[in-house]
């Protein structure tokens, strides 16, 4: 039976290839090897969240700001409606916004932070620090992370963004030492690394020069997996009640949204926003942990440098069907 190559699909002279898309994609591959359309989208949407974030605060008007319009629907005054107390819906979204990111950020860079101090350097150091640090980590991940963090949130008489994101940070970071750990025990045998330590080499400079570079795809990659959680996090402890006090995010405007029975009255304007900022960032990060997924796996790597995308290999699939179909009909 005949078969297809994959490379035809993407040739752009190939009679069933798409000449303009291969030609684009091959264009795009030789000025940005390691850029693919995920990693360009991805990068797009968290560039417009963060920009709506740090300018639309200083233009809007005071979130808090109460006025006797009362609850209504989107208008000319009011893009996205008012709340029970006349308070401006979005206003509230943008303060929300600016404050859902800086405990995402905060969370992400000490959750790092911890993981290349527990996962790279006590893994290299080895022997009695490289047991301990591994048998903290180890308590410390099967430790359930939403209920310790309700614990300590409800004993937290202020609770600001610092203090939130603090209380997220407790359990957010030992995964990802795990992680560390295992690609910092594979590196730590190789022969450059020995060199370096043999050549009299101090030991903070093989880490920060010979390691860390070949294990930045995956810190990237944990380091946008620890931003969505504690977004998600912080939105589940301002749901109960437990999240930032006097100041704005994503989910204390669903926890304002559910005590005004916002639900029940209609005002999906209340609601619906700050959802929808989550899901929009959460997909964001997704697509980009897809893109650097696809850089740091060589199968996946290659095959977005050929220029083979999902539908290619449908059309691949189809092809080789109709041309078995073909041949078992002439025999």
């Amino acid at each position: 039976m005949s078969t297809i190559d994959l490379g035809q699909l993407a040739d752009p002279n190939s009679p069933t290839g798409d000449s303009g898309a291969g030609a684009g994609r091959k264009g795009l591959t030789r000025v940005f090897p390691h850029v693919t359309p995920k990693l360009w989208v991805g990068a797009g949407m968290i560039a417009a969240i963060a920009l709506f974030g740090l300018v639309f605060p200083f233009v809007v008007q005071n979130p808090q700001a109460i006025s006797d319009v009362g609850l209504s629907a989107p208008s000319g005054d009011h893009l996205l409606g008012t709340t029970q107390t006349g308070q401006d819906v979005f206003a509230q979204l943008a303060y929300a916004t600016r404050g859902s990111l800086l405990i995402g950020v905060l969370v992400g860079v000490v959750a790092m932070a911890l993981a290349i101090v527990f996962g790279v350097i006590g893994t290299y150091v080895g022997g009695f620090v490289d047991e301990a640090f591994s048998l903290f980590s180890n308590v410390v991940l099967v430790i359930p992370g939403l209920p310790l963090a309700i614990i300590v949130s409800s004993y937290v008489p202020q609770k600001g963004l610092v203090v939130i994101a603090f209380v997220i940070v407790i359990t957010s970071w030992a995964a990802s030492a795990r992680v560390l750990r295992a690609i910092t025990l594979s590196l730590r045998s190789r022969d450059y690394v020995a060199a370096s330590r043999v050549s009299g080499e101090k030991t903070w400079r093989i880490v920060a020069v010979e390691i860390l570079p070949n294990v930045l795809p995956v810190l990237a990659s944990q380091f946008l997996f620890a931003v969505i959680f504690a977004i998600l996090a912080e939105a589940g402890l301002s749901f109960l009640g437990l999240g930032v006090s006097g100041q704005f995010t994503w989910g204390s405007m669903l926890y304002f949204a559910q005590n005004g029975l916002a639900l029940r009255l209609g005002a999906w304007w209340w609601f619906v926003p700050p959802g929808l900022m989550i899901a929009l960032l959460g997909c964001a990060l997704s697509l980009m942990n897809f893109a650097i997924d696809e850089i740091i796996n060589p199968k996946l790597r290659d095959q977005t440098r050929a220029g083979v995308s999902r539908a290619d290999r449908k059309r691949l699939a189809r092809a080789e069907a109709a041309a078995g179909t073909t041949e078992g009909a002439t025999a």
